[in-house]
């Protein structure tokens, strides 16, 4: 018996090649936003973490220069150009602003003492 080959398997397996090859950028892009969205999350938490300390250190009516001067060592050197500053209002109410370099640049600070382009952590304090 004669058996003639049409080639439907070879454009078969070409179809399952691409729809593997699809797929598997799907899951290396989705992969790829996670490990973004947990290292931006790790950023956020340290300069909270940071702000909080700043906020309760110099609410407890400890030199502020000391504070200041702990908390800045501490930012930079677990946030990339970490900065700490205290704005004091005229309203009595002090702002902790934390600021980093942001890849992403999608959420800049709105706080004027951050650096420009920055993101930024602020918690808002009263004495």
């Amino acid at each position: 018996m004669k058996t003639t080959q049409t080639g439907d398997s070879l454009i078969e397996v070409m179809i399952a090649l691409a729809l593997a090859a699809v797929t598997a950028l799907g899951v290396v892009a989705v992969q790829s936003a996670l490990a973004r969205g947990e290292r931006l999350a790790l950023l956020r938490e340290r300069a909270t973490l940071i702000a909080d300390s700043v906020a309760e250190g110099i609410r407890s009516d400890a030199d502020r220069a000391a504070v200041l001067s702990h908390w800045q060592a501490t930012a930079s050197s677990t946030l990339p150009d970490g900065d700490v500053a205290v704005l004091d209002r005229a309203d009595g109410v002090r702002v902790a602003t934390v600021s980093w370099h942001a890849d992403d640049r999608a959420d800049p600070c709105p706080e004027p003492q951050a650096h420009p382009l920055a993101s930024c952590i602020s918690v808002a304090f009263a004495r």
